[in-house]
């Protein structure tokens, strides 16, 4: 089958899938795409697109892919952070007219963490209708595939992408790991592995899920302790490339037993207990690792334990 004949099959199949529905004009479509694989695009999603009578997207030649693949030829408005606000004028001009709008962002559902939310909000303010038809996210896809369990209440937080450097990129890591619920963050290629240096810093024990290239060929997903998060990417160049979404599990609730703590951080506690009060030494190391002070606690009240039976035990030997 023909580029052209598979493409009008896609379109008829749309039509027969999504036809029945109301598509009103002088309505603004936020239309979700794909994020990796181009299968994940709805059916209804392209028969609104043959439907409409332009396209304001955040990159047209990223959108213009996209309409050649589904056999469709639009007209295309930028749309995108640095033009949203005048950008948004051309569009309202076609809605005043009856027309119908569909906005896409390169990847995912526009607004949440992709330009997106000025345009919805100036339509509406205009009188104009905002219809969304839902689809891919990474956001969703990355929770679906992380098993987080044992957070303090249901929900997430989405931090999206975080500042690129200084203190107000290291506040908001930190923002991010207070929440008691889990957390999704997206990160460059360039930064992953200084984010991964830093969870290891602030939060040894966390489980994080590292989801890389999602719903891609070469789609690479895994959870492991934020402690060995530099050696994973160590390993192998290749989880160095592509586009991250990294899930913080949710912190253990206190009054949890957590299991055995990283090599680290029991190097960090025994240093502090040899010279300082149980009580100091683990408020210090929690401070310094982020690892659950009810296990750090627990830990060094082992040791101490352990260390007096041993003294009681020569002490008997002697007599």
């Amino acid at each position: 089958m023909s580029a052209s004949s598979a493409s009008l099959s896609l379109l008829q199949a749309a039509a027969a899938a999504a036809g029945g529905q109301q598509y009103p004009a002088a309505t603004l479509y936020v239309v979700a795409s794909p994020i990796g694989n181009l299968a994940d695009f709805s059916l209804r999603a392209v028969h609104a697109l043959s439907l409409v009578d332009a396209v304001a997207c955040e990159d047209t030649r990223v959108t213009a892919g996209l309409l050649r693949h589904l056999g469709l030829d639009k007209p295309l408005i930028a749309v995108h952070e640095h033009n949203e606000q005048s950008a948004a004028e051309k569009v309202l001009a076609r809605l005043a007219q009856g027309e119908r709008v569909a906005y896409l962002s390169d990847a995912g559902t526009p607004a949440v963490s992709d330009p997106g939310a000025v345009l919805a909000h100036q339509v509406r303010a205009a009188g104009h209708r905002v219809l969304p038809l839902p689809g891919a996210s990474a956001v969703v896809t990355a929770l679906s595939a992380a098993g987080c369990v044992g957070a303090a209440g249901p929900g997430f937080h989405f931090a999206g992408f975080l500042p690129a450097k200084g203190q107000e990129r290291d506040s908001a890591l930190q923002a991010a790991l207070a929440q008691p619920c889990p957390t999704v963050l997206f990160e460059a290629p360039h930064r992953i592995e200084a984010l991964a240096d830093r969870l290891a810093a602030l939060a040894p024990t966390r489980p994080v899920t590292i989801c890389r290239e999602l719903t891609k060929q070469f789609e690479q997903i895994d959870t492991l302790p934020a402690a060995q998060l530099p050696a994973w990417f160590s390993a192998d160049a290749q989880r160095r490339k592509g586009e991250f979404a990294v899930v913080l599990h949710a912190p253990e609730p206190v009054g949890e037993e957590t299991p055995g703590l990283p090599p680290e951080v029991e190097r960090t506690l025994r240093v502090l207990t040899r010279d300082l009060p149980l009580k100091q030494a683990v408020a210090l190391a929690a401070e310094l690792t982020g690892a659950p002070r009810n296990a750090l606690y627990e830990q060094a009240l082992a040791w101490r334990q352990a260390a007096q039976e041993a003294v009681a035990g020569d002490e008997a030997a002697a007599d």
